[in-house]
């Protein structure tokens, strides 16, 4: 089973990059996906994350939002052994 992140992001977004770039790297030592919705593209996710992207949200749970930190992500990667070595 795969997991996937989804990254609550807008276009034209550098903190939006910034989290990209961030799980990229983070893919290189564990299993995960991670798809982007754009905010834009639904009315309630604007008003819901309008202030806070990116978000970075796992089954209904926020990971991080704002500067996405690869400590605070790799951090809860670990703690839910989603290693490519485990």
């Amino acid at each position: 089973m795969i997991v996937e992140f989804v990254l609550y992001m807008k276009e034209n977004c550098s903190l939006c990059e910034d989290a990209k770039v961030v799980l990229d790297l983070l893919k290189n030592e564990y299993l995960f996906e991670y798809r982007e919705k754009d905010i834009y593209t639904d009315e309630e996710l604007l008003e819901k994350y309008h202030l806070s992207i990116p978000v970075l949200e796992y089954r209904n749970h926020v990971v991080d939002e704002g500067n996405i930190d690869y400590f605070v992500v790799e951090n809860f990667l670990r703690n839910n052994k989603l290693s490519e070595n485990s």
